[in-house]
């Protein structure tokens, strides 16, 4: 294609996009920072539900690495009144948590003395 069509091409797909993003967040089923996306159905699921949906999706369970991430999860749990599921778990020392693929956790907004082990956290 020339450059022109290439360019119109371009321009009508991210015109697309930007009303789907926009109906999206009016719907509160979007919302983004630091460049990333993050998404939710807004339906309660389980946790292994929950990771295979967004792999579906073509993302990941989100995993706060910042305050405007964490922010951005933030977000849906008050637009909902709902927990969220995180990609962190425990790590093999009791106490410490790791993100799912293993990875050391760097960020953290917990309140003191959690997560306690003491129901759903």
């Amino acid at each position: 294609l020339a450059d022109n069509e290439n360019g119109d091409i371009i321009h009508q797909l991210e015109h697309r996009i930007s009303r789907l993003e926009g109906v999206l967040r009016l719907n509160k089923m979007i919302t983004e920072s630091g460049g990333k996306i993050f998404a939710t159905s807004g339906k309660k699921a389980d946790f292994d539900a929950t990771v295979e949906k967004c792999k579906e999706a073509g993302g990941s369970i989100a995993a706060p690495r910042n305050p405007g991430e964490n922010d951005a999860i933030l977000y849906f749990v008050k637009y909902f009144n709902t927990y969220a599921y995180l990609g962190i778990k425990q790590s093999l020392i009791p106490g410490k948590f790791q993100l799912l693929n293993g990875a050391q956790l760097r960020y953290t907004n917990w309140y003191s003395k959690e997560p306690s082990g003491k129901g759903e956290e």
